[in-house]
């Protein structure tokens, strides 16, 4: 694509060049639409990625203030990165619908009631004690969801907001600074992500990836300082904040690399770890912070790629059929496509592949609360098509699709359980039973015996 910035417009903003970069990649095939969420139910060349890269270029070539239009189609980008796999050309939109959103939020006034709910999102989902208030309060409004989602402007955000808050919390992990010790012979010191949503809604995927790996010879730390990622309000365009998160994670994991080091930086959020895994990009114009961001990015990795360099013995018998659902952030983000399934299968579990498992469930974020109606059909699709593979459970590595596809199975009347793959390999390799198996009424399975030694 040809663009026609000019040398002072490039050097005006520090951001342009790498997004003028990325729109002379795109050659206009068209091959993204073919995978495109938001294309396929609704249509518009608009709301596809190169409808959209078309009108961001207009914008940012032009030095443009975000117009409503722009705004409108931008906002109903998921974030997904289908199209980024399904480019030939090697188009990074990532980085580019990033820009984008942060050029909306610097030149574009919202209306007053999606500017209030993003601040309220900005201000509490990130952080933990908040967003647990912020759940309980939920949990009494839930009653009172239809009468809400009446109210003009912004009852069907809230209504959407209320359906996705659980109906009770899980009690707290410990959440202070702790050393998890290798069970036997040390192979590698990790630091792990605690987070943000995630140890709130479902505290018990850290604990069983700590159980996992210390299990299997990995030491976990839990490093004073971290918290969120910054993903949340990164993909709200809110780049200040997103860049004030990162800083922090930056300097409590350099403490532990320059400390006791570390081998990997494990996330057990895919959402978390696709945007870790591009902190050195975010930062590669800070000359205080792009060295140590780049470190900490290439020692990030998903729990599943950790796993996958260690020696999983299974413990027991878990031959059940159960439907693998890749996160967008895993397969596209991230590019990891089989790897979780692999270590299921070496597991004992029978997994099978979800028809049109490519496209998003729907939840991206805070997707599902700013866009519901789409978020909505989205995540019909994706149930419908899970549903197809008549699973026992369903395994994942993203705590917002694990919320967004127990919403969709709850509408359907469906007990089926969304695990994440960590607790499942751990209890597979002899963890205990996640509650959530126990809940829908599937028993622990037999352990294993050992192998017979032939005299």
């Amino acid at each position: 694509m040809q663009t026609s910035f000019t040398p002072a417009h490039l050097a005006s903003d520090p951001r342009l060049p790498a997004s003028e970069k990325i729109l002379r990649t795109c050659v206009h095939c068209g091959f993204c639409t073919a995978t495109c969420p938001t294309y396929l139910l609704l249509g518009d060349e608009l709301d596809s990625p190169r409808g959209r890269i078309y009108l961001i270029k207009d914008m940012l070539e032009n030095g443009k203030p975000a117009t409503a239009e722009v705004v409108r189609h931008v906002d109903r980008c998921l974030s997904c990165l289908s199209c980024m796999t399904t480019c030939p050309s090697g188009v990074n939109y990532m980085h580019l619908v990033d820009h984008a959103r942060a050029h909306i939020e610097e030149t574009y006034a919202r209306s007053w009631h999606d500017r209030a709910l993003r601040r309220v999102l900005s201000a509490i989902l990130p952080y933990p004690g908040r967003f647990r208030l912020a759940m309980r309060a939920a949990s009494l409004g839930r009653p009172f969801a239809g009468l809400l989602g009446r109210l003009p402007l912004v009852g069907e955000r809230l209504k959407a907001m209320l359906a996705l808050a659980p109906s009770a919390l899980p009690a707290r992990s410990a959440t202070e600074p702790r050393r998890f010790a290798a069970a036997g012979e040390r192979t590698m010191r990790v630091a792990m992500l605690s987070g943000c949503a995630q140890p709130v809604l479902d505290p018990g995927i850290n604990e069983a990836a700590i159980r996992l790996l210390t299990r299997h010879g990995v030491e976990v730390v839990l490093p004073k300082g971290e918290g969120c990622c910054g993903a949340l309000v990164h993909h709200m365009g809110r780049e200040h904040d997103a860049l004030a998160f990162a800083r922090k994670n930056i300097d409590a994991w350099m403490a532990e690399i320059e400390g006791g080091g570390l081998d990997a930086i494990v996330i057990t959020a895919s959402g978390c770890g696709t945007t870790i895994k591009d902190y050195g990009f975010m930062f590669r114009n800070d000359p205080a912070y792009a060295e140590k961001a780049a470190r900490v990015s290439g020692l990030a990795k998903d729990v599943t790629e950790v796993l996958a360099t260690l020696e999983l013995a299974p413990a027991r018998d878990v031959a059940m059929p159960i439907a693998y659902h890749s996160a967008c952030s895993m397969q596209h983000g991230q590019q990891l496509k089989d790897g979780p399934k692999r270590l299921l299968a070496a597991a004992g579990f029978r997994v099978k592949d979800v028809p049109e498992g490519h496209i998003c469930c729907g939840s991206a974020g805070v997707y599902n609360i700013l866009q519901p109606e789409i978020a909505g059909r989205l995540r019909a699709r994706k149930i419908g098509n899970i549903e197809k593979t008549k699973p026992v459970l369903v395994a994942t590595g993203n705590i917002g699709c694990m919320t967004q596809l127990a919403k969709g199975f709850a509408d359907k009347g469906s007990e089926v359980p969304v695990v994440h793959t960590a607790e499942l390999l751990d209890w597979a390799t002899g963890g205990p039973l996640p509650d959530k198996l126990a809940k829908a009424g599937i028993a622990d399975a037999a352990l294993l015996r050992p192998m017979a030694v032939s005299a």
